[in-house]
């Protein structure tokens, strides 16, 4: 029995993104994801202006006067979001949780697709698969993948991004949009991310807190690693102790981010106190001024 507070929170975030979907990004999604290609849908008499490339001569033959071969776009995809339930996604300490703010992003995605009649499947993972929902359509089904994200209880609390890559090659077998929604604290997970953007078009949505990039100064406190329960007492008070914090953040995320780049993976940088509204509408836009050269 799924809680009262989660088909609340369901509820909460069905209702503030699908206005978003509405009013911001379904245009947008449209523009920017095309379908897999042409397929056939019917044979017309030639006309004026029609490419000859295109004239069924089995057809224009039985015919006796030309016929053409009329294509249309194939507009059906498949979405498929990889979310990371590691318990670093249990911090936050702006207006959200990491893993309930990735949960409203797959909202955003998964009612975007739906509007669009794609399919949308989910895959919950910590350094095994926690979960696979195979790709659906449907307004029910986009429901029940938020309430799984939100009220799943995963078995393990680290990340193996490696794991949920390979598992994505096993079971999608055909070309698909993928979202990996995670806050990549992990690491040798750069060869199979290459692998999968190969066959797949991968977005990466990192999800950072401000804590895990600037320490506040309030002196001594003790720090966990939450997905290793590792801890430290740091004295914050040291600004040389801050600026070395920061800075190796920064070092980690630029790393991160030229590591994308390279192998032509886009990634979205999403922060718990940062509306997530302008990052994703900047992706669509510089994706649709990509494909318009």
């Amino acid at each position: 029995m799924i809680p009262k507070e989660i088909l609340k929170k369901v509820q909460r975030i069905e209702i503030a993104t699908r206005g978003l979907v509405n009013e911001v990004f379904s245009g947008e999604y449209h523009s920017v994801f095309k379908g897999r290609g042409m397929e056939f849908a019917e044979v017309r008499e030639y006309q004026v202006g029609d490419d000859i490339r295109t004239i069924d001569w089995n057809v224009s033959a039985r015919m006796g006067h030309p016929f053409v071969k009329v294509f249309e776009e194939e507009r059906e995809l498949t979405v498929m979001l990889l979310v990371d339930v590691s318990s670093s996604g249990n911090f936050g300490t702006a207006t959200q949780m990491k893993g309930e703010l990735a949960a409203e992003l797959s909202a955003v995605l998964a009612f975007s697709a739906i509007k669009n009649n794609d399919k949308v499947g989910l895959m919950i993972f910590s350094d095994k698969i926690e979960k696979y929902i195979p790709p659906r359509k449907g307004k029910q089904h986009v429901l029940r993948v938020i309430r799984e994200i939100l009220y799943y209880k995963p078995e393990d609390t680290q990340t193996d991004l490696n794991v949920a890559l390979e598992y994505l090659s096993r079971v999608v077998k055909r070309r698909s949009i993928v979202f990996v929604i995670s806050d990549f604290l992990t690491e040798n997970y750069e060869k199979s991310l290459q692998v999968a953007n190969r066959k797949h078009d991968l977005i990466t949505i990192s999800i950072t807190d401000p804590r895990e990039v600037e320490l506040p100064n309030v002196g001594f406190i003790e720090l966990e690693d939450a997905e290793t329960g590792e801890t430290i007492l740091v004295d914050t008070s040291s600004s040389s102790l801050r600026n070395a914090f920061y800075s190796d953040a920064e070092r980690q995320r630029e790393i991160r981010e030229r590591f994308f780049k390279s192998i032509g993976v886009d990634n979205i940088n999403i922060f718990t106190n940062r509306p997530y509204v302008e990052p994703i509408t900047r992706f669509f836009r510089m994706r649709a001024r990509r494909l318009a050269v």
